[in-house]
C-alpha cells in the first residue's frame, strides 16, 4: 500500500485524529476528524460502531476495504484505540494512514509523509508507541495561522479563527481526495499530486 497502491486482502485503517466532544468540533486539532467524516460521507457510511475506545466505520475505496477510525481517548492517547483496532485485525503499519493537524505547516498546506519521528505531535507519538513502528503514512494538514500564536494549547483547542473558516471545506475535500489517491494509486503518486504549499507562499518549512 505504501508505495504501489493498496494490495492484498487486509483492509486499510484510515485514522483521523482529534478530541471527542462538541466543544472541540471546530478546533484546529480536530482536522483529522473532519477528513474522516468527509470520507464517511463519500462512502455512504456512518462512523458509529464503538470498539476499543474508538468510533469505527467501514466501506470501500475502489476495490479496497477501508476502516475509518476516530479515537475517542483524546489526542494524547490516540494510539490506545488505534493500536487495539489494528492488533485485533492483525494489521501492521503498512495498513495504516493517519490524518492529523500539523502546527509546523502553514494553513492550507498539505504534506503526505512516510515514517519519521513524531516531531512533537503527541497523537503521533502515542500511535508510534502503540503500533511499535514509525513506518506508517501520515497526512499532515497545516493549521498554522499567518500570525504569531501566544498560546499553542489555546489556539489548537479553541474554535477555528473566523478568517480561516472559509477555507475548511476546500481543505477537507482536498485531503480526502489525497487519501483516496493513496489507497487507489499509492503514496508516491499521491505525494506528487497532493503535496502543496500554503497559498501565497513560495517556500515553507518541511
Amino acid at each position: 500500500m505504501l508505495d504501489a497502491g493498496a494490495s492484498g486482502s487486509e483492509p486499510i485503517c484510515i485514522a483521523g485524529l482529534g478530541n471527542p466532544g462538541s466543544r472541540y468540533d471546530r478546533s484546529p486539532h480536530n482536522a483529522g476528524f473532519w477528513v474522516v467524516d468527509e470520507l464517511a460521507r463519500r462512502l455512504g457510511t456512518s462512523i458509529g460502531k464503538e470498539e476499543s475506545g474508538c468510533l469505527l466505520g467501514s466501506g470501500r475505496i475502489g476495490e479496497k476495504a477501508v476502516i475509518l477510525v476516530k479515537p475517542q481517548t483524546f489526542m494524547n492517547r490516540s494510539g490506545d484505540g488505534i493500536g487495539a483496532v489494528m492488533r485485533f485485525r492483525k494489521l501492521t503499519g503498512q495498513n495504516l494512514i493517519v490524518v492529523h493537524d500539523e502546527l509546523d505547516l502553514p494553513w492550507t498546506s498539505l504534506r503526505i509523509k512516510l515514517g519519521g519521528s513524531a516531531a512533537g505531535h503527541n497523537g503521533i507519538k502515542s500511535i508510534i508507541a502503540a503500533v511499535k513502528t514509525e513506518v506508517f503514512l501520515r497526512i499532515r494538514v497545516g493549521i498554522r495561522p499567518n500570525h504569531p500564536i501566544k498560546d499553542v494549547s489555546d489556539y489548537v483547542l479553541a474554535p477555528l479563527e473566523r478568517e480561516l473558516v472559509v477555507d475548511v471545506d476546500e481543505i477537507v475535500s482536498y485531503t480526502a481526495d489525497a487519501v483516496e489517491s493513496i489507497v487507489a494509486e499509492g503514496a508516491v503518486k499521491a505525494m506528487t499530486m497532493y503535496n502543496r504549499r500554503a497559498r501565497g507562499l513560495q517556500e515553507e518549512e518541511e
